[in-house]
């Protein structure tokens, strides 16, 4: 499946899992590690897990497996897909870590031509 895909199907699935502070940034121009990054905060570690479930099962669905996963039982998981890298956070790992401004001069992008509209909106 082509990066942007994994970029659209996982960022709709944190969405409307209800993650805070999403964000995608391509970063294909500044490193070879992946096309791009999605960065989310959740709001308890409970939430982290849900929320990178969520992206598990919505790409599994999809016949997109992860090819490594980090920190199941911390408040930081990274779900390695290659060309895309879900980071789900709690808020103090995510101002910790702070990615968005270590990862500065990437891309970001508007989410808002990606996720779907909410039903019942």
């Amino acid at each position: 499946m082509e990066s942007q895909n994994i970029l659209n199907i996982s960022a709709n699935a944190l969405n409307n899992k209800k993650a805070k502070q999403l964000k995608a940034l391509k970063i294909d121009n500044l490193t070879t590690l992946a096309d791009y990054f999605v960065i989310a905060t959740a709001t308890s570690s409970t939430h982290v897990r849900a929320l990178a479930d969520e992206v598990e099962e919505k790409l599994a669905e999809q016949g997109v497996e992860p090819h490594h996963i980090e920190g199941k039982t911390t408040g930081w998981i990274v779900l390695d897909y290659a060309s895309v890298i879900v980071h789900v956070f709690t808020p103090n790992e995510r101002e910790f870590y702070n990615l968005d401004s270590m990862w500065s001069d990437a891309t970001e992008i508007d989410l808002t031509t990606i996720l779907d509209e909410a039903e019942g909106d």
